[in-house]
């Protein structure tokens, strides 16, 4: 029953397709998506550049001092932990050494025995209590603000007398009352998971390549 009523609902969808009208709707909302992200952007671009400078500065600051940077975040956060640490690690838009960074979303092993043990707010938490150390950073990426696990890494990380880097949106949410004078919050200005995201990406492109600039010189 499953199936046919999937046949159905494609036959029907594909019919549209060749309905002009219907396929305009489709572009003007694909347009639509595109002028809130420009929009978004534009109105970041007024607000973040001050933070974004002073973040990078602090994981510039962590790593000539041989410390590393850690990265968690949820599902599109956790692969942008990812994204940021692997552009450390490899290489962004130069050669040049690699650094050290971590994502702390990759290890499912470690994961899922932390939220099978305990519980899934300590997953990161309990990661950064091992490896993390004094001098170190941590990279918090959350659109709302208020997820758990990433409340408790952040607590995690002040224990361990690192410094922080919070990626937010909407306003904040609990991250922002955690962080102290030599933290960071980079908080995009906007209510959509979807264009905070967006934005989340274009800032750690922006931290890898000011990291880049002041370790290794203009390219």
């Amino acid at each position: 029953m499953y199936k046919l009523a999937l046949k159905t609902v494609f036959k029907k969808h594909s019919l549209s397709l060749f309905n002009q009208e219907a396929l305009m709707d489709f572009q003007s909302r694909i347009l639509g998506h595109f002028n809130a992200s420009i929009d978004t952007k534009t109105y970041a671009s007024e607000v973040l550049p001050p933070f974004i400078e002073v973040a990078s500065q602090m994981m510039v600051q962590c790593l000539v001092s041989e410390g590393k940077i850690l990265a968690c975040g949820n599902g599109g956060s956790a692969g942008d932990s990812q994204h940021f640490s692997s552009e450390l690690l490899n290489r962004f838009e130069r050669e040049r050494p690699s650094l050290p960074a971590l994502a702390l979303t990759t290890d499912t092993s470690t994961l899922t025995s932390i939220a099978n043990d305990y519980s899934y707010n300590e997953v990161f938490s309990k990661q950064i209590r091992a490896l993390g150390q004094p001098g170190d950073v941590l990279l918090a990426i959350s659109t709302s603000g208020n997820s758990g696990n990433i409340v408790q890494a952040i607590q995690a990380a002040h224990d361990r007398d690192m410094t922080v880097v919070a990626l937010t949106g909407r306003d904040g949410g609990d991250m922002a009352s955690l962080l102290g004078q030599d933290d960071c919050e980079i908080r995009v200005p906007a209510t959509s998971t979807a264009r905070i995201q967006e934005v989340h990406l274009l800032v750690i492109h922006c931290l890898c390549d000011l990291i880049d600039e002041q370790l290794f010189g203009s390219a």
